[in-house]
């Protein structure tokens, strides 16, 4: 027989079946089930579509999707499996904010934000901070050339942000300001460099002729020199990187599977094209000075695009930064927009905030 004790009232009223030595007892006071006993207790059974739609804190299953048993964090509202008692491992992916492009008369574009992408070993329960990197704002007045700011995943990675545009003619200085990618320059000045592995150098002015600025660089290539002795034609920025497209599809992010663009130069007859990966186009004034520079956009640490206007004119400001975190498996970690492609757990985060293992 197995025993019930309510209080202290004692009645028999659960039977065992083919093991004498089994005894249970329930103790409602105290809030204590005791299963003594050689055998097992069996854990409801169901896949990761069959949890309880209303789960609360404390509830224990076996998943038969993940093959693990789990419990719910009410604190997080995420299923936590049993074997996150262990450490394991996590790739991430952290952009800084990329440069904005110079302004003034012709104005170099904003370099991309770093980039930096490996692996780290997380510890359950443990809270690690993101940072996302702002992008450089766009001025016409102050301080003319603006890098943008760092994003950094705990103490794991921390790239350099994107340099801003060298400033166009009227303005100063005018070489571009180094970063992760650095910006263009304009004006015979010369380009910010670039931070190894993380991003490549600027380019420069015209070297005679129609003016135009030079474009940001980008994390896989330099920006271009401006064109002036054929067209007035602003450089275009560097071309970002696509090696992490797969991330991009699955959080739905980055520029057609592109990150850290940089921004297009300043041009007098036309600005340069943004770098694919969400570098801005540089403006131009001859002919339609109302065509403004264009931001870099937002979660890709691209730059912006250099000013072509006349003076006060200003550049795009540069994009924003981004942190992807991914591990194999369902989902252990909270934090972040949390999405799953291809057998991986991905946590984005657009905006500052912490990943909890």
């Amino acid at each position: 027989m197995s025993t019930i004790r309510a209080g202290t009232t004692t009645t028999t009223a659960l039977q065992t079946t083919g093991d004498t030595t089994g005894n249970i007892t329930l103790q409602p006071d105290s809030g204590l089930l005791t299963v003594s006993s050689t055998g097992a207790l069996k854990l409801p059974v169901g896949t990761t579509a069959q949890r309880p739609s209303s789960a609360t804190a404390g509830m224990t299953r076996f998943n038969t999707t993940t093959g693990t048993p789990e419990w719910y964090d009410a604190t997080y509202s995420v299923w936590v499996p049993y074997s996150d008692t262990s450490q394991y491992n996590i790739e991430y992916l952290v952009i800084s904010g990329g440069g904005a492009g110079g302004y003034q008369d012709v104005g170099g574009g904003g370099g991309a934000g770093g980039f930096l992408q490996s692996s780290a070993t997380m510890t359950p329960t443990t809270a690690y901070t993101v940072t996302i990197g702002a992008g450089g704002p766009n001025t016409s007045v102050g301080t003319p050339r603006n890098s943008g700011s760092t994003s950094s995943f705990s103490s794991f990675a921390t790239p350099v942000a994107g340099g801003g545009g060298g400033s166009g003619n009227g303005a100063s200085p005018n070489t571009g300001l180094s970063g992760g990618s650095g910006g263009g320059s304009a004006w015979g000045a010369a380009p910010g460099s670039g931070t190894s592995g993380q991003g490549y150098a600027g380019g420069g002015p015209y070297p005679s002729g129609t003016p135009s600025a030079g474009g940001g660089g980008g994390a896989a290539a330099a920006g271009q020199a401006g064109n002036g002795t054929s067209d007035g034609r602003g450089g275009n920025g560097g071309a970002g990187t696509n090696s992490y497209s797969t991330w991009a599809s699955a959080t739905s992010t980055g520029a057609s599977g592109y990150y850290a663009g940089g921004g297009g130069g300043g041009g007098d007859n036309s600005g340069g094209s943004g770098g694919a990966g969400g570098g801005g186009i540089g403006g131009y004034r001859n002919g339609n000075p109302s065509l403004a520079s264009m931001a870099g956009t937002v979660n890709t640490g691209g730059g912006g695009g250099g000013s072509g206007g006349y003076s006060g004119g200003a550049g795009g400001s540069g994009g924003s930064g981004i942190v992807i975190l991914r591990y194999l498996g369902g989902t252990r970690g909270s934090g972040g927009t949390i999405t799953s492609s291809g057998g991986y757990t991905y946590h984005t985060f657009t905006s500052s905030g912490t990943y909890t293992a």
